[in-house]
């Protein structure tokens, strides 16, 4: 049996959601779906872009991964490819306008990898996934700012660092320098509600919205 909790959010979506909507859903079993943008987040689960967009079904084409992580172009290899294969769906198969990696705050995988947290489990998968960052790490100053200063530059630098292993991907970099696609980076307080917009130019991040919210 599932979860008391789903089998109750189930029947609310019954109940309300889907009979309001059901022309729209009606519509997306028929025709297929044709969303404009891919978010590429993390899979902690509080950081729903479809909440913090408020967007419906069909809006948008979502990979979750720990730490919101991009792994450059390697078509040549036997691993498989999870991250790779949702962005060549993407831009590929739903021709996407846009791409959104969107990075958090109090980050779980990062806030490991800074702490060189000790393996949950004999495999390490996370150890090894986040292994991807530590060049990112490495360019990182520890003795700038506290713990919570330093994770929070590593959150956003991760980003930025998943943007430029997206545009190792030919048909991404094409596409960008085309006009096409346009690549996003973005960073959400989880306790706060802020969301900020990544420069391109300069990497710096800087609120979505002129609104200003408690820390």
């Amino acid at each position: 049996m599932l979860p008391e909790r789903l089998q109750q959010g189930y029947q609310a979506f019954l109940d309300g959601r889907f009979p309001s909507e059901r022309s729209r859903y009606k519509r997306l079993g028929e025709k297929g779906q044709q969303p404009n943008t891919m978010v590429i987040g993390c899979c902690d689960s509080r950081v729903s872009p479809e909440a913090i967009f408020d967007v419906g079904p069909g809006e948008l084409f979502v990979a979750r991964n720990v730490a919101n992580l991009v792994p450059p172009y390697e078509p040549d290899t036997d691993s498989y490819h999870g991250v790779s294969a949702a962005i060549e769906f993407a831009v590929n198969g739903l021709n996407v306008e846009h791409i959104v990696v969107l990075g958090h705050a109090s980050c779980g995988g990062i806030g490991a990898f800074y702490d060189s947290a000790q393996p949950l489990a004999k495999g390490d998968f996370i150890g090894k996934w986040m292994s991807q960052i530590a060049p990112v790490a490495d360019k990182l100053d520890r003795t700038a700012g506290d713990r919570k200063t330093n994770i929070r530059a590593l959150e956003m630098a991760v980003v930025g660092h998943s943007i430029e292993n997206l545009m190792t991907f030919p048909y991404i970099s094409q596409r960008v320098k085309a006009g096409t696609l346009q690549l996003h980076g973005a960073y959400f307080g989880v306790a706060t509600g802020l969301l900020f917009i990544r420069d391109p130019e300069t990497g710096e991040f800087s609120p979505c919205v002129d609104v200003k919210l408690d820390e």
